[in-house]
């Protein structure tokens, strides 16, 4: 195990660059008990855990004073059981690495988002999804977990063994312990056919009930300032297999999605009054194709051009008010918004605290570049997801409270039971979980 200072100067910076922390100290351990004493001599110390993956969120979620913990020497697959049609692998493997070793098995999860950077606790923990009409969240599909407690005890959950334990760690925020290992759901690795195409904003909401239904995972990307989408259908396939030949995805996904979308947004921050004109630009720069490939190469695409993001989970039924509302809202507002929204769908599922907990949800995703105000913005959307009674991601920014949650999530109470039997010196509390969850 080892034991350093966090960053440059002492300080951790998230990938978005919009948090900041100065832990007194960095623990990479290389084993769950080298860990496990970690805890125990934190405690001993008095000072605060939290662990940390690629620092994808957008929230202080993992942000401490006390003792960072890297996870990332924890990391690889455990075990293949091909009888039950599962994985376990450590928390610190990112999900690249885990999707392209399932490929080499000849396996696959069932859904995923479009991001392979995270850690697969850090993306559980935080509620990362994808999209799908029957199909849920990365933590959807986690038939077991490992976990270290407060008092530096190993935990082993399922749906049979500390089961509410099970109901809550899934996406515990890591207000509950450390994972330390995950056990998904697999199945043998198919194909889906992806159909992106252009089409007008107005259709997509008229028809966003019928789209949602006809496709597995139905997506689209709206640019303010326009009446343009990008959509993208994914659906399982027979084959065969024609992935974008490799010029073209370069083309594509590299010089044109990232490329020439990160000169837009310098241009766009230097010289906002360009925006609108960039936005129609860069709606039409993407034209219609078709592909059929693994999962994780249809899911997934690279992002580099770095941004800062909040992200609502209505219930599906509202979704097309709520886009409605928005439009209506960036258009009066004066404000100029040079990054796309991102609307996707999940189906409810039984985590305690799931953005999908309980109801069909949609996720309403609005960004800006790094570097660019983006308060007005977000408080502007934010007001509207609220008043639908969204959940916010909690990886991605938001102003929400325990008061507020308590309200939008049924089951809120049995979580903070829960952590108070597990955490009840708050060894993993830090200011964020202070505010979402109460002290």
């Amino acid at each position: 195990m080892s034991t350093t200072v966090s960053g440059k100067n002492g300080t951790w910076r998230n990938w978005g660059g919009n948090v900041a922390a100065r832990p007194a100290r960095e623990v990479t351990p290389a084993s769950v008990e080298e860990l496990a004493d970690a805890v125990r001599k934190a405690a001993e110390d008095g000072l605060r855990v939290k662990p940390v993956g690629t620092g994808h969120s957008f929230t202080s979620i993992a942000a401490t004073d006390g003792v960072l913990i890297r996870p990332h020497l924890l990391s690889g697959i455990r075990n293949i059981d091909r009888d039950a049609m599962t994985v376990t692998v450590g928390a610190g493997t990112q999900l690249k690495r885990l999707n392209m070793a399932l490929a080499r098995e000849g396996l696959s999860l069932r859904n995923m988002g479009d991001i392979m950077e995270q850690t697969v606790s850090g993306a559980t923990s935080t509620g990362t999804h994808g999209t799908g009409r029957e199909s849920g969240s990365i933590a959807a599909q986690i038939k077991g977990l490992e976990l270290v407690t407060a008092d530096g005890s190993v935990l082993t959950c399922s749906e049979k063994e500390n089961p509410e334990v099970f109901a809550a760690a899934r996406i515990g925020l890591g207000a509950l312990g450390i994972v330390t290992a995950i056990t998904f759901a697999v199945e043998p690795v198919f194909l889906l056919t992806a159909r992106e195409e252009p089409m007008p904003f107005d259709k997509v909401l008229a028809d966003f009930d019928e789209l949602w239904a006809e496709n597995e995972h139905f997506e689209f990307y709206w640019f303010p300032h326009t009446g343009s989408t990008n959509t993208k259908r994914n659906n399982r396939s027979a084959g065969p297999e024609k992935p974008v030949p490799q010029l073209q995805g370069w083309i594509e996904d590299e010089f044109l999605s990232n490329g020439v979308f990160q000169v837009a947004q310098w241009v766009g921050r230097a010289v906002p009054g360009t925006i609108p004109a960039i936005a129609r630009i860069s709606s039409k720069a993407l034209s219609a194709r078709t592909y059929t490939d693994i999962p994780y190469k249809v899911f997934t695409s690279p992002r580099r051009v770095r941004f800062v993001e909040m992200e609502y989970a209505v219930p599906r039924a509202a979704a097309v008010e709520v886009l409605r509302e928005l439009r209506t809202m960036v258009d009066r507002s004066g404000l100029k918004v040079s990054f796309p929204v991102e609307v996707r769908t999940a189906p409810a599922d039984d985590i305690t605290l799931s953005t999908a907990s309980g109801r069909d949800s949609a996720y309403i995703a609005v960004h800006m570049v790094k570097g660019t105000p983006y308060q007005a913005y977000f408080t502007a959307a934010e007001r509207i997801f609220t008043a639908h009674e969204g959940r916010p991601h909690w990886g991605k920014v938001h102003t929400r409270d325990a008061e507020y949650f308590s309200g939008v999530y049924p089951r809120f109470g049995e979580f903070t039971a829960l952590r108070d039997r597990l955490d009840p010196d708050r060894r993993f509390q830090n200011d964020y979980l202070r505010r979402v969850l109460g002290s």
